[in-house]
């Protein structure tokens, strides 16, 4: 067995991965192709990519596997309504069409789209495996570290019961060590305060998190006091009386409500300061679990490295004070922590405990995940063929002229799209899907938001650093390649202001500049870095350089390449109508550099109708 596909699908987020000899080759999510955000449909498209990228056939996989059990979720979702009953049963009804007409039939299912996709009679698709849903979590976060041996957190909503679990990873094996069940789960307690202070589940989380620094953790008594018992392991106990996600279509019930003073607040209902001090209440709940975990999993296995995965991973500002404050010497944090990333960990299971093969741990490289750089890329003959069937202007420029050119734009206030080499895998855009600015700016951070972004005012923008150079800009304990650790700037980067008492609250504090890097500089005085390495992404960090020899700053914004709730961009095509659609300046597609002052009306037209039918 040495090529293994592995895929999540059906629930949110759907993805597959590849493995070639025991070497991840390629991995994409379904919404890049379908341009669905969190795109839960079987990712046939996504399957193709990774097949054509390795220069396969579905013919020459050994083995397809998905990342859940779906008898066991099965039985927990019968469970919990017969537990529920019979107020559970509008919920049963609702649920039961789907799970008996797919979900229950997925291996079913699963051949029937294996099929359709490549043509192949049932009896010659690969062989057909499943593994538990955080067993698949455990094996993305520890099989591509580059420890021999750690513990391994996993947090997230709900598998098939497991909500949060702690293992051992050893070479090629992991062993399950702790597990706490539905519906006392971290993932779900957090989202039901994102539904409660109106933002999406699944994907608003990022909004309660960057919305908690403006408030004060005024609700965390309270939480402890009604919503939850914490023991010192970080197992809890939730108070279902205040939680309707069981067997409802809400996420809180009117107790929960009672509780903090009125009903949730509507998307459309500005935020005010009770949802700023229920985002930073939570948020403080949130790392106090998670660091009781950790130190749980320190005692339990003795090591000195951790790995993490599962949604609550995503939590960047929890894995800040995990680095800081935590028992372990080091953290690993898989880039694709969702349900994405399971089907990463469904291959890497297949290799490695069904196959039987040894693990080798990738020399002279941070992981194996290779930057997470492991979706499609694009010629150049593609991308000039996109530009002149839709008549825009551009300069092709060679390496030695385009990053000083861009740089220079960059200097000037200019808003640059960059798309470069193979798409990343997981939400974060790691300098291959990106838009950039100037963080020492004090206007960037409101331009990309309201102009480009579309988004709320409040957001931060993550900045990206020479790793080389990061401990001058911050205060960051090793690396962070993957954008998933908040830490502190450097104090000599702080204006006067900074360092005394706010002079103003809530929203208000967006008009303080904080530090001589605004437009990255978060109201707590923090920042979501990626550091770049010149090894894993040789033009981004050829860029930063060229920024720093004509700014003397390091350091970039760096956000994803997407407009309007769409996911990031994946082909030159999806790059070039979010470049017209919006304010954006400058698009670099390669080596070919495009200004939006030099594009016909036209095509600018055309992009932002679409853009407009589409919203």
């Amino acid at each position: 067995m040495q090529k293994i596909l592995g895929i999540s699908c059906f629930y949110h987020d759907s993805a597959a991965a590849l493995l070639v000899g025991g070497k991840l080759v390629a991995a994409a999510q379904e919404e890049r192709f379908s341009r669905l955000k969190h795109d839960p449909a079987f990712p046939a498209q996504a399957i193709q990519s990774c097949l054509d990228q390795a220069g396969l056939t579905l013919a020459d996989i050994d083995a397809v596997v998905f990342y859940d059990k779906p008898l066991l979720k099965f039985e927990r979702l019968l469970e919990t309504f017969l537990a529920h009953a019979p107020f559970g049963l509008p919920a049963f009804c609702r649920a039961m069409p789907v799970w008996l007409k797919e979900k229950l039939l997925l291996k079913t299912v699963l051949r029937q789209e294996l099929m359709a996709l490549s043509g192949l009679a049932k009896t010659a698709l690969p062989k057909l495996l499943f593994s538990q849903h955080h067993q698949a979590h455990a094996a993305s976060a520890f099989y591509p570290s580059p420890f021999s041996r750690a513990a391994v957190l996993c947090l997230d909503g709900v598998g098939e019961w497991v909500s949060a679990s702690i293992w051992l990873g050893e070479n090629e094996q992991l062993t399950p060590l702790s597990e706490q069940h539905f519906p006392h789960s971290p993932g779900l307690l957090y989202s039901a305060f994102t539904s409660y202070c109106g933002f999406k589940v699944n994907s608003g989380e990022y909004k309660l998190m960057g919305l908690a620094p403006y408030g004060e953790p005024v609700y965390v008594d309270l939480i402890y006091q009604h919503l939850l018992t914490l023991h010192e392991d970080g197992s809890f106990v939730l108070n279902p009386d205040y939680f309707d996600f069981a067997v409802g279509k809400r996420m809180t019930s009117s107790k929960f409500h009672r509780l903090f003073g009125g009903q949730p607040r509507r998307a459309d209902e500005p935020i005010s300061q009770k949802q700023m001090d229920l985002a930073r209440s939570i948020q403080q709940v949130i790392e106090d679990i998670v660091l009781k975990m950790a130190w749980h999993a320190k005692q339990l296995t003795g090591c000195q490295a951790v790995c993490l995965a599962g949604g609550v991973a995503l939590n960047c500002v929890a894995n800040g004070r995990l680095m800081r404050e935590g028992p372990f010497k080091q953290v690993w944090i898989q880039p694709a922590a969702g349900d994405a990333g399971g089907a990463v960990g469904a291959a890497y299971l297949a290799w490695h405990q069904y196959a039987g093969q040894p693990r080798q741990l990738a020399a002279g490289a941070p992981d194996q995940m290779q930057g997470s750089y492991l979706g499609p890329e694009y010629s150049d003959a593609a991308i000039e063929q996109q530009l002149q069937a839709q008549q825009l202007s551009y300069v092709r420029l060679t390496d030695q002229e385009l990053h000083p050119q861009v740089a220079d734009l960059l200097a000037n206030g200019k808003v640059v799209g960059w798309f470069q080499g193979r798409m990343e895998f997981g939400p974060r855009a790691l300098g291959n899907r990106s838009i950039l600015g100037d963080p020492r700016s004090p206007q960037m951070q409101s331009v990309l938001n309201l102009k480009i972004k579309n988004r709320e005012s409040f957001r931060p923008f993550a900045p990206a650093v020479l790793q080389e150079m990061a401990s001058r800009y911050f205060q960051l304990i090793g690396t962070s390649p993957y954008m998933l650790l908040c830490c502190q700037l450097r104090p000599e980067l702080l204006l006067p202001l900074a360092e005394a008492a706010p002079v103003s609250s809530g929203f208000a504090r967006l008009a303080e500049q904080r530090s001589t890097l605004p437009a990255i500089t978060h109201v707590d005085l923090s920042a979501r870095v990626q550091t770049v390495d010149a090894s894993t992404n040789p033009r981004f960090h050829a860029l930063l350089q060229a920024f720093y020899q004509q700014a003397g700053v390091a350091v970039l914004i760096n956000t994803s390449f997407n407009v309007r709730g769409e996911p990031p961009v994946c082909s030159p095509k999806d790059a070039i109508e979010g470049f017209l659609a919006t304010d954006m300046d400058v698009l670099v597609l390669g080596n070919y550099l495009l200004l939006k002052k030099n594009q016909p009306q036209a095509a600018i037209d055309r992009a932002r109708a679409r853009e407009f039918a589409d919203d």
